[in-house]
């Protein structure tokens, strides 16, 4: 079986690129599509990522505590979420596709890449295709693996 790579690049429009992820989750599910179409979203780290884990253990350690001071790191935890989002929004937002058709599978897997670049969504994101032995295609399946 051969993986196929897609990615699309959204640039700053975290919109478009949470309408893609929502088609392909219909999709997933109509066509029953879970382990031969996967898909993971990336975005650019930034310093919000770093803060979210100490805000998770201090909410953690607080269950002991009074609630008045479990409150008040609530709203820590949500204004520090509110400026996780407003990051996101400011960098790239691009999104790498993976089919992974078996070979008695051809004909689904030419339909699903014909189909996927010239949706709406997909359509605006500069789509790349990669195959196996194309340039890029290596860089792709570490990036692929490396996002969680």
């Amino acid at each position: 079986m051969a993986h196929i790579y897609m990615h699309f690049d959204f640039g700053a429009d975290e919109e478009k690129a949470q309408e893609a992820r929502h088609k392909l989750d219909v999709w997933k599910q109509a066509f029953r599509l879970d382990k031969k179409l996967q898909y993971k979203l990336e975005r650019p780290e930034d310093e919000a990522d770093e803060q979210t884990p100490e805000v998770a253990e201090a909410s953690a350690a607080d269950n002991d505590k009074d609630k008045s001071k479990s409150k008040s790191k609530a709203r820590r935890k949500s204004s520090s979420t509110e400026s996780h989002s407003d990051g996101e929004k400011n960098g790239n937002v691009s999104l790498l596709i993976r089919l992974y058709f078996s070979s008695h599978e051809k004909l689904s897997q030419q339909r699903w890449l014909d189909r996927i670049p010239t949706e709406e969504p997909f359509k605006s994101a500069s789509p790349k295709v990669l195959r196996e032995g194309d340039s890029g295609f290596d860089k792709a399946l570490k990036q692929f693996a490396d996002l969680d």
